[in-house]
């Protein structure tokens, strides 16, 4: 890989070994987050006595790991910047490394708790790293790394979930271990390697508690008019998205009798069929139909998938199972580029940054409360009712992009600065 271009115009170089370790961090740190994914339910019912009560278990082990993800994001970047990126980096890897272990030890449901806690609060470490490639990078080079960057998180995503089930045919800890295991001689690999990238002078002296406010980047986005509704639609879509990732695990186990090895396989289904609608189809709908029609369209499939899931309780049969995701992950490949697309529009050039931060922000609001939720449908109403609810929630984010419209096309004529599109 050259990197010698970059080099040239930045203080100091991205070299080959410590690219090596922001890739082996940004890979590990995805398959992570997936790989305990067709493990879980089996975890917890060891724990759970009651079989109406694991859904909603499995749902606060979930939604625990995305709350202190989103407290911790804005403190590791605060840090990083204060004192550099190395030591935030390693200190993010051996808490990943020790919330796997506690995960494959186990012994207690708190245990596994405390293990989804500090991975938690350790694991929004894709941004550092993304902070330390513009630290030795110039601006011309940063997106082709920035793109390495997220193909590599991508395919951590997809392949996530099929080496948890896979590796759990030896045993249910035996994905934790292992991972415990990588994770830790990436933290002596960068030890060694990685050079710190923010040199004493370019460090910020004191560290402002309003910039650790994880809530204060919403307050922003929703103070631009045109952009209520479509942060609204984004929360409601993701919602039951969040829903699907925690509960989809569970839900085969019980209604279909699957091991954790079939359903890393039906969440590789979704990434995979992904990656192919936006590497095949996207680009030439969104020329043909443009953003919102394609968003919405996007949209009707996640309700088709979701209606397709909630059917496998009735027949009770895989085959629904598997039209169901795909017909989802055919929604999804097409939902998120063409929403970022309308954000993008709806937004200045000046807050471009601040919009996409805030749409993150609000997803992340989705991740703690859509397993929760779910988890709650499923012991009290039904195994089939947060896939009917989530397709409900859908339509309405379809009615909440609808109305979100006039204020966008107000917006079109001025798109440089985000006052223009306001009501």
């Amino acid at each position: 890989m050259d990197t010698q271009t970059g080099a040239q115009a930045a203080p100091q170089r991205l070299n080959r070994k410590a690219f090596i370790f922001i890739i082996l961090t940004t890979f590990l740190s995805s398959i992570g987050f997936g790989i305990i994914t067709p493990v879980a339910p089996f975890l917890v019912t060891r724990y759970v006595t009651d079989p109406n009560s694991v859904g909603l278990a499995l749902g606060w082990l979930t939604a625990a790991y995305s709350i202190c993800q989103f407290i911790a994001a804005p403190g590791l970047g605060a840090l990083s910047d204060r004192f550099g990126r190395k030591p935030i980096l390693l200190f993010c890897m051996i808490g990943s490394a020790v919330g796997y272990l506690l995960l494959g030890v186990g012994g207690a449901l708190w245990v596994l708790f405390l293990g989804r806690i500090i991975d938690g609060i350790t694991g929004a470490n894709i941004s550092v790293s993304l902070a330390y490639i513009a630290d030795v990078t110039p601006a011309e080079e940063r997106g082709k790394y920035f793109g390495w960057v997220g193909a590599l998180a991508g395919i951590g995503f997809i392949i996530g979930p099929v080496i948890g089930g896979l590796v759990a045919k030896i045993s249910y800890e035996a994905p934790f271990y292992a991972a415990a295991v990588v994770t830790f001689l990436n933290v002596l690999y960068g030890i060694f390697f990685m050079p710190e990238s923010l040199t004493p002078e370019k460090r910020t002296k004191q560290i402002s508690l309003v910039g650790l406010n994880p809530l204060g980047v919403l307050r922003g986005v929703f103070a631009i008019p045109q952009l209520r509704w479509l942060l609204v639609g984004i929360f409601l879509f993701s919602l039951p998205f969040a829903v699907l990732q925690s509960n989809l695990g569970l839900f085969a186990k019980d209604t279909l009798h699957w091991d954790a090895d079939s359903t890393g396989v039906i969440f590789a289904m979704i990434g995979i069929t992904d990656i192919v609608v936006q590497g095949l189809l996207l680009g030439r709908l969104l020329k043909w139909f443009g953003d919102t029609r394609v968003a919405i369209g996007g949209l009707c499939c996640e309700i088709i998938g979701y209606l397709l899931l909630a059917s496998v309780v009735l027949f009770q049969s895989p085959m629904p199972m598997f039209a169901g995701v795909i017909v989802f992950a055919l929604g999804d490949g097409l939902l998120g580029p063409s929403l970022n697309g309308l954000l993008s529009r709806a937004a200045g050039a000046d807050a471009q940054g601040q919009v996409q931060g805030g749409s993150q922000a609000i997803q992340s609001l989705a991740r703690i409360g859509g397993p929760l939720i779910g988890g709650d449908l499923y012991d009290r109403a039904g195994h089939a009712v947060p896939y009917l609810s989530g397709a409900g929630i859908v339509a309405l984010a379809i009615g909440a992009i609808g109305l979100a419209l006039p204020s966008l096309a107000k917006s079109q004529p001025i798109p440089e600065t985000v006052p223009a599109g306001a009501d």
